[in-house]
């Protein structure tokens, strides 16, 4: 028989690690501490971690009790869910949703091994768009959260294909094993309807421009299959703009606003956040208090309509009148806090 060679794994060249897999140690942050406090220090999100933002904002509002109930209705890396659970000191329980099955199995493993199990937290894979079956068995909720941004693990992941800045493969679902990529949405898409699209999910100046460099591009038969055939159509269509300083930033704003429009697109994003908003008031007990976290302009109009139009009839008796945004001082420590926005409602006793 042949011995099977073994196989090294794979270290950091010199002391900067560049691609996703050399970052090992930042996979495993109860291995090493040093290096992920190193890395969060320098203003960076760890590879494979996702720091929960306004945490604390979160928790004045919630005013988490012992022996309450509560929904995190996106669990993600479980950053707010274990924040939580600390408030209801061992007695109540948490329900937690979400629909990427690649990360809610690691996230559950993480939360065991802190000392949650099933007697404090059920984890449920299920989109928060049905928050009205949750409720029927689990609810009603004292308290309930939804952080509506992508988990930093799936942006920073090239196999999920999330980031125009590494490549990987044009996917962008939350849940890989369910619809259809990116790359299938965009051959299905007429480019009145891809500018629509990019207009609609991100205010894209340039949404005519790029809708039509795609359909020339697969027009001529040429691949848009990964991340980086995207961004290069991206250039492309913007190839027009004069050759400036300020050029290489309109085509990064360019293309983190056509991969989030995507992202929303091959995720049924809106609709399933105008479910969530419908249904959100019957998940709530008497008194019950909710905060969302939003991340972008489209997101935050929704929630605000919704929590005036509740306070309008009654069902909420106080919201949020202004927007909340998290400190300076968090965003330098977390780049990726800065475009959030949180609100908040109270239900009607």
């Amino acid at each position: 028989m042949e011995e099977q060679q073994h196989k090294r794994r794979v270290r950091y060249k010199g002391t900067h690690p560049k691609t996703y897999t050399e970052k090992y140690k930042e996979h495993h942050p109860e291995k090493y501490a040093d290096t992920i406090e190193k890395v969060i220090r320098k203003g960076s999100t760890p590879a494979g971690m996702h720091l929960p933002i306004m945490v604390q904002e979160i928790l004045d509002f919630l005013q988490i009790k012992p022996g309450q109930k509560g929904l995190d209705a996106t669990l993600g890396y479980g950053g707010h869910t274990r924040k939580m659970l600390e408030q209801l000191q061992g007695t109540g329980h948490i329900c937690a949703l979400d629909v990427d099955p690649i990360e809610l199995v690691r996230t559950k493993e993480r939360l065991e091994q802190a000392g949650y199990g099933t007697a404090q937290l059920t984890i449920i894979q299920e989109n928060f768009a049905k928050i009205d079956q949750i409720a029927k068995t689990h609810g009603p909720f004292d308290f309930i959260l939804a952080d509506l941004g992508v988990s930093s693990m799936q942006i920073d992941n090239p196999d999920r294909g999330f980031s125009y800045k590494v490549e990987g493969p044009l996917d962008l679902r939350l849940n890989p094993e369910k619809g259809i990529s990116a790359a299938e949405r965009l051959r299905e898409l007429t480019p009145e309807e891809l500018e629509g699209m990019l207009i609609e999910n991100s205010d894209e100046p340039y949404a005519a421009k790029i809708a039509a460099e795609v359909t020339r591009t697969l027009r001529r038969k040429e691949p848009i299959e990964t991340t980086t055939q995207l961004r290069e159509v991206i250039e492309k269509a913007l190839s027009f703009l004069p050759a400036n300083n300020e050029k290489k930033e309109l085509i990064k704003k360019t293309c983190q606003r056509t991969f989030q429009a995507l992202r929303i697109d091959v995720n049924s994003e809106f609709e399933v956040l105008e479910a969530f908003l419908d249904k959100l008031p019957d998940a709530l007990a008497p008194n019950g208090r909710v905060a969302i976290l939003t991340f972008h302009s489209g997101e935050d109009r929704m929630v605000k309509k919704a929590f005036k139009q509740g306070k309008k009839q009654g069902v909420f008796c106080e919201i949020s009148e202004e927007v909340i945004r998290p400190s300076g001082e968090e965003c330098r420590q977390n780049p990726r806090a800065r475009s959030t926005k949180l609100r908040w409602a109270v239900k009607t006793s």
